[in-house]
């Protein structure tokens, strides 16, 4: 029963985390607000990021309120997860509190990760299949500060652009080397 429990934790609490996630990159990035994705994270979200904003200002563009719940999301989620596999805080709940909240934060940078390679992923495939599709300005908007450097360098070889291919190397190697070994550190405080 536990198992099921924490699967249901994981997955819905970790899905609005990851849609809050969504909505603060699609900001940062300035994509267009006037299509369907980004209306429906606006949608699910704004319970949420709207009070939020006005208690935690923005930042240079930055909508750190929807930042700020994301990590608090998180947060929730390991919390819940923990209690529901019997994880018992005890004496060390100063050293726990600071676990938790670094934990989050590197699951936030994982997971920011494997949204850029699946915009990446989604993109490649949308620009064979329909590149006029109302997600390819969205998905150009997340993905154009990560490409563009590569394609400056990288010609393009036979009329195809590698890329994306690169870039998801360099995101493989990001959660390989850093990443993995943040979430070990981490995750050894326990």
């Amino acid at each position: 029963m536990s198992n099921a429990l924490v699967f249901l934790v994981e997955t819905l609490v970790g899905l609005f985390g990851l849609v809050l996630l969504l909505r603060f990159y699609l900001q940062l990035a300035r994509a267009p607000y006037r299509n369907p994705v980004s209306q429906f994270i606006a949608a699910v979200t704004d319970f949420a990021v709207i009070p939020a904003r006005r208690v935690v200002p923005g930042l240079w563009g930055a909508d750190l309120a929807t930042l700020l719940l994301a990590w608090l999301v998180q947060i929730l989620e390991l919390v819940l997860v923990l209690q529901l596999k019997g994880y018992a805080v005890g004496s060390a709940a100063g050293m726990a509190v600071l676990a938790i909240s670094m934990l989050a934060a590197v699951k936030l940078v994982k997971l920011s990760v494997y949204i850029l390679m699946v915009a990446v992923l989604i993109q490649a495939v949308l620009s064979w299949v329909n590149p006029h599709t109302p997600l390819a300005p969205v998905l150009d908007a997340l993905t154009r500060p990560f490409l563009r450097p590569i394609q400056r360098r990288l010609p393009l070889l036979g009329g195809v652009d590698l890329s994306p291919l690169f870039l998801l190397i360099a995101c493989q190697l990001a959660l390989m080397l850093p990443v993995a070994w943040l979430e070990g550190a981490v995750v050894s405080l326990f």
